[in-house]
């Protein structure tokens, strides 16, 4: 399977309030790519992470993502990028006001599906790829931190992305809970979707092996 380009960072700074948090970041992403961003709490990783869905600027250096230049990304072109992408959060962000089942749907409604049956079907299709198919009914409070991390995951795989954006996504799980969640997103790179993953965790690095890259000193280096 050919291997195509899909992020290319060039001489990329990123600044918040005038401080410089990396510098001369330079950086590629291929389909089928499993890359760790590691580092220190506040060494970057976050940010990085950021300006690829464009909720953070870079001040200065080229940065495209899915052909979107995302230095100079337009407003109206940034719900366009972010539905290429699957976003998993740390802290879940799930509505906790709804089911699982209506947390996906509402997110495919917004992103354009009409069709009742073909939102159904595509709900439980995520769901199975996450193992949790018998649980859309359920609200997020009666899930345990795994299962709604899994939800998330299942939520970012709707539209089908090219990558998935994982910041610190096992940060507020045990660790037994959190190498499930690694090795789940090890299973949906291995057909094709690219994963950048942000962690300090070492532990989870070591055991699912990928490609490391380490914020440290404001700089992007390969370890």
């Amino acid at each position: 399977m050919e291997r195509k380009l899909l992020v290319k960072y060039t001489d990329v700074q990123i600044c918040r309030e005038e401080l410089t948090i990396l510098d001369h970041v330079n950086f590629e992403l291929y389909s089928g790519e499993f890359v760790y961003f590691i580092g220190r709490v506040g060494s970057g990783k976050s940010s990085l992470l950021k300006t690829m869905y464009a909720d953070l600027p870079i001040s200065e250096g080229e940065a495209t993502v899915l052909d979107f230049d995302v230095r100079h990304i337009r407003n109206k072109e940034i719900p366009l990028l972010r539905r290429k992408l699957g976003i998993v959060f740390q802290d879940f962000q799930l509505l906790t006001d709804r089911s699982v089942y209506e947390n996906l749907a509402f997110v495919l409604r917004a992103t354009g599906w009409k069709d009742k049956e073909e939102i159904d079907t595509r709900v439980a299709e995520v769901l199975d790829q996450v193992g949790m198919r018998k649980k859309s009914y359920k609200m997020p409070h009666e899930l345990s931190g795994g299962e709604q991390q899994r939800i998330v995951i299942a939520r970012a795989l709707l539209n089908s992305p090219k990558i998935i954006l994982a910041d610190e996504p096992t940060g507020n799980l045990d660790p037994q809970t959190g190498q499930q969640i690694v090795s789940l997103l090890h299973h949906i790179c291995e057909t094709g979707t690219a994963v950048i993953m942000t962690t300090h965790n070492l532990n989870l690095v070591e055991e699912f092996p990928g490609r490391i890259l380490k914020c440290e000193d404001k700089s992007l280096v390969e370890v």
